[in-house]
């Protein structure tokens, strides 16, 4: 047994907490914030900015809905808290780690090689223990996220094919997939309403999933 200090026991786990850790732990929005949006974009450029507007031609920012939406900023914030109780979780146990193995490194003198190398061993079971549940807990986050805006998409679904009656669109675009366009074609802000009447918030919580299922297969 190497005579290295077990104190350093906690650097993985430090690195596993950064899983749990992510753009989660804060507010992230649903859609990249680097990429503005196509109306956005063009209104930011007077060259690029488009003032025909299309019959029957409409535009849709799914991201646009989710993060305008009553309902989506909720499921962003309850993402927030949601990767708070996981840090605090994680933290915790990194903190009790830390302290047991800087415990052993002050007994380190007094106990035998061998005492020395197996409670060292244990150590180091329960900090590859807590990088593999940090991996499982960020797994279940974004499960968790996928669902909710999986949710808030399936809720404005019925409203858009509302809207695109109302506004008589014989083809409906994404957004995403739009350089530039006249703001007067995009129906976003009116899904958004609507969804705002309909869906304010719901309950969820953080997904659970099999840690055998869940872990990447190894090839």
């Amino acid at each position: 047994m190497k005579s290295s200090s077990f104190a350093a026991i906690g650097i993985g786990s430090v690195a596993a907490l950064g899983c749990a850790s992510v753009a989660l732990a804060q507010t992230k929005a649903p859609a990249k914030a680097a990429a503005p949006a196509p109306a956005a974009a063009a209104a930011a450029n007077p060259a690029q900015q488009i003032t025909a507007n299309v019959p029957g031609v409409c535009v849709l920012s799914r991201e646009g809905v989710i993060g305008a939406s009553t309902v989506g900023k909720y499921v962003t914030t309850r993402m927030g808290q949601l990767s708070n109780q996981v840090n605090a979780e994680l933290g915790g146990e990194q903190t009790s780690l830390q302290n047991d193995a800087k415990a052993l490194d002050a007994k380190k003198t007094t106990l035998q090689p061998a005492q020395y190398q197996t409670q060292g061993q244990a150590l180091q079971v329960r900090a590859q223990s807590l990088q593999e549940k940090a991996q499982q807990r960020d797994r279940e986050l974004q499960a968790t996220e996928q669902k909710a805006f999986a949710r808030v998409l399936q809720e404005a679904s019925p409203l858009v094919g509302d809207v695109v009656k109302v506004h008589s669109c014989g083809i409906l675009l994404d957004a995403n997939s739009v350089l530039a366009g006249n703001p007067t074609m995009d129906i976003t802000p009116l899904v958004v309403q609507e969804l705002n009447t309909k869906l304010t918030q719901f309950d969820f919580d953080r997904e659970r999933l099999d840690p055998q299922a869940a872990a990447p297969q190894a090839r």
